[in-house]
């Protein structure tokens, strides 16, 4: 089974380069369905969401082609099949976004439905709910979200919450239905923008994303693209923690700086330092940490994929601070495994108290979703001693080369497979 063994104790240093944001990958991947013609995809991160997403459009007759690790050539001209069942499908929780696609292009798509991280309730009711304003039949029955209509026709669509997978499968079905559809309290993350540019690239009129009322008015069809993905902005603040927690100095380069404010400002308040320029940041650790108080806000606020970082650098920070989750129930679950690791972390309901502490010590902990897996990686880098982290394949979800770009910063972590393999590491690093 594959580990990640790690000894604390190394400031992380030097340059890491960001891919392409699988948020934004899932979704483009998933419209580039909705043309008969050839559709070019560049800067796509190789993680295990993507591949597997790849391998169920595969599966219903959509022509793959990896070009490169991190281009795809698609088409979609001859797709056989519009029950989408996949077992490997299930696992990912962006298998829903093929509905929207293949409903928008088809009036018919059957989807299983999703899983992913366990963090929480995710209900799809606003999904639902914006494929019925569409004109579409919607029915949940052996696992499967069944969806079928005559026509789409435009409507004038509130989401009662600002759900990002809601507000990007409602705008995929309505690129192509008749008129006018407009989706108030829409969600404004980054990833929510770079669909609708893609899809502008394929034809389809959309406007105003990145803002929260979106309008966009149905086409007939859409044509082929070539496009390339906004940079992961979860990658790139992980790697910024990863440069507080670690006492460290690290440049994140190909980077949006401004998909970064809410983290940078985070970092910024408990004494790191930051330079920015036009596509990289820098953070400096040089001062002892600071406590401060976040909550989890749908962008441009806090984002919820940043809460297990930023709790492992407030846990040894000076002072007492306070984590509100506002997005996902159940995202506190790692708290646990930082508690063995020396963390003094009081959880009550969706709110983490916590005391600072001086230093981590080295522990076995599992990664219980991808972005605690990953915050938990981080308190082992800064940690007194050896540690081992299980369950790594949530980790390998979202974050291409993990271990590979942290070796790269001067961290000694390792990619093990077998206890003989994890005593020649101990051995090694002494």
């Amino acid at each position: 089974m594959e580990q990640y063994a790690i000894k604390g104790g190394n400031p992380l240093v030097g340059e890491v380069e960001i891919g392409g944001a699988k948020n934004a990958a899932l979704p483009i991947l998933a419209a580039s369905v909705m043309t008969d013609e050839t559709v070019y995809i560049d800067n796509m991160p190789d993680v295990r969401d993507i591949n597997v997403l790849l391998s169920a459009m595969s599966g219903i007759g959509v022509m793959v082609k990896r070009t490169s690790r991190h281009s795809v050539t698609l088409n979609a001209a001859n797709i056989s099949n519009l029950v989408v069942e996949d077992e490997n499908i299930k696992k990912i929780r962006a298998s829903y976004y093929l509905i929207g696609a293949l409903l928008g292009k088809y009036k018919h798509a059957e989807v299983v439905l999703p899983g992913g991280c366990d963090i929480g309730c995710r209900a799809i009711d606003q999904h639902i709910k914006g494929f019925k304003a569409l004109g579409a039949e919607v029915i949940i029955e052996h696992g499967l979200i069944k969806t079928k209509a005559e026509r789409l026709v435009g409507s004038h669509i509130f989401m009662d919450v600002s759900s990002v997978g809601a507000t990007i499968n409602v705008m995929m079905a309505a690129a192509m239905a008749e008129g006018m559809t407009t989706i108030e309290n829409a969600a404004k993350e980054p990833h929510v923008v770079d669909l609708a540019n893609f899809l502008n690239s394929m034809g389809a009129n959309i406007k105003g994303a990145g803002t929260d009322v979106i309008r966009i008015k149905g086409v007939e069809k859409l044509h082929g693209t070539e496009y390339t993905i906004i940079p992961d902005q979860i990658e790139a603040g992980t790697f910024m923690f990863a440069a507080a927690v670690t006492k460290g100095d690290v440049t994140v380069k190909n980077v949006i700086p401004k998909h970064l404010e809410s983290i940078s400002a985070k970092l910024l308040e408990i004494g790191c330092e930051i330079e920015e320029a036009d596509d990289c940041l820098r953070v400096v650790a040089s001062k002892p940490l600071m406590h401060t108080h976040v909550k989890t806000l749908p962008y441009p606020g806090f984002p919820t994929d940043m809460q297990p970082q930023i709790t492992v650098a407030l846990a040894l920070s000076k002072g007492t601070s306070i984590v509100t989750e506002s997005i996902f129930e159940n995202r506190f679950k790692y708290v646990d495994e930082l508690t063995r690791m020396g963390a003094s972390i009081k959880v009550e309901g969706n709110t983490a108290i916590i005391d600072g502490v001086q230093r981590y010590t080295g522990a076995s902990i599992s990664a219980p979703d991808l972005r605690a897996g990953a915050a938990l990686v981080m308190a082992a880098l800064s940690a007194e001693g050896f540690s081992v982290v299980d369950d790594i394949h949530y980790i390998e979800r979202g974050y291409e080369d993990f271990h590979l770009k942290l070796q790269n910063l001067g961290a000694q972590i390792e990619l093990v497979n077998t206890e003989r393999e994890l005593q020649k590491f101990k051995l090694k690093i002494g």
